[in-house]
């Protein structure tokens, strides 16, 4: 062994033996991120557009409930409209024959018949926005109308999914209203 062989001398450097073992570590942690990253390759986009396909879901749904809700609003403002109108759908004859005054001394007097021609006519002239059925049209104590209406809501993101299961959602709305 002569002193210019360095391989009998051993390393010159100390610290060169674990540079050596942490450049291969380092190396090893390097191949495992890149492992790793082809492993969750392409997963970020299925779950975006997982997210994307739930939050498009999500907006048509609350649209719908919306829509049905203003259907169901709607309705009730025709229901009034049309009571009110019934309220006062008393015959010129019933009026000016003076049939006679219903309890507590009121001054009109209300049919059944009355009200519902009433209600009918009031349709019939100031056609609502949906499809309205008059499901009821009465006067219960001769001094106020009572009407119910039903009608058929179609929300318009979700019609392909209400027509499959009857078409619809059902809406019925009643209101009463005093003949004075």
């Amino acid at each position: 062994m002569s002193p210019a062989d360095p391989s009998a001398a051993g390393p010159a450097d100390p610290s060169a033996a674990p540079r050596s073992r942490a450049g291969t570590a380092d190396r090893e942690r390097a191949a495992d991120r890149e492992q790793a990253a082809d492993r969750e390759s392409g997963r970020i986009m299925l779950l975006t557009s997982a997210f994307v396909a739930f939050a498009l879901m999500l907006v048509a749904v609350v649209a719908s409930a919306s829509a049905v809700h203003l259907d169901r609003k709607a309705l009730y403002d025709v229901a009034d409209l049309a009571a009110a109108d019934a309220a006062d759908a008393m015959s010129p004859d019933s009026f000016y024959a003076g049939v006679g005054a219903p309890a507590d001394g009121a001054p009109l007097i209300l049919s059944d018949a009355a009200v519902r021609a009433a209600v009918e006519r009031y349709l019939a002239e100031h056609p609502p926005g949906l499809p309205v059925a008059v499901t009821g049209a009465s006067s219960p104590d001769g001094r106020s109308a009572r009407v119910t209406l039903a009608a058929l809501s179609r929300p318009p993101l979700l019609r392909w999914f209400t027509d499959a299961f009857g078409g619809g959602v059902p809406l019925s709305a009643s209101s009463t209203a005093r003949a004075w």
